[in-house]
């Protein structure tokens, strides 16, 4: 049988966001990290590709404690529209010398906010976690 530790990661910075639902040109936040943002931070962290699995490390339990709770805000972003001979948009290739639509985005962040985050499972991954976070 496997020892069992326990992980934690302060999380804090002037912005955070930590999707939920977010669609199309609308991207929200929870008030607090979630168990996916954290896995994918840990697979980055890691240097994981999309397709490996995640399994063992959403095996983890999770924990969240808030020490800022920080103030959300929104941003407005346009991002294109208009032409730019030989460029791409969003890495795809442009079909001719048509003007662009420029994409509309809301997003929300919390700002100034500050949470402590505890891993708690396999002492042998906790410690792999340690040494990529580094």
């Amino acid at each position: 049988m496997s020892q069992s530790a326990t992980l934690l990661l302060r999380l804090a910075g002037p912005m955070q966001s930590w999707g939920l639902q977010s669609r199309f040109g609308i991207r929200d936040t929870a008030r607090e990290p979630t168990k996916s943002g954290v896995v994918g931070l840990l697979c980055a962290a890691l240097g994981r590709s999309r397709d490996e699995s995640v399994d063992d490390l959403a095996a983890l339990r999770m924990g969240v404690r808030v020490d800022l709770e920080g103030v959300l805000a929104r941003e407005y972003q346009t991002v294109g529209g208009g032409t730019w001979p030989g460029r791409t948009e969003y890495g795809v290739k442009r079909v001719g010398d048509k003007a662009l639509d420029a994409v509309v985005s809301t997003r929300f962040f919390l700002a100034q906010a500050a949470f402590l985050v505890g891993l708690e499972g396999d002492a042998a991954l906790l410690e792999q976690l340690v040494d990529a976070l580094r």
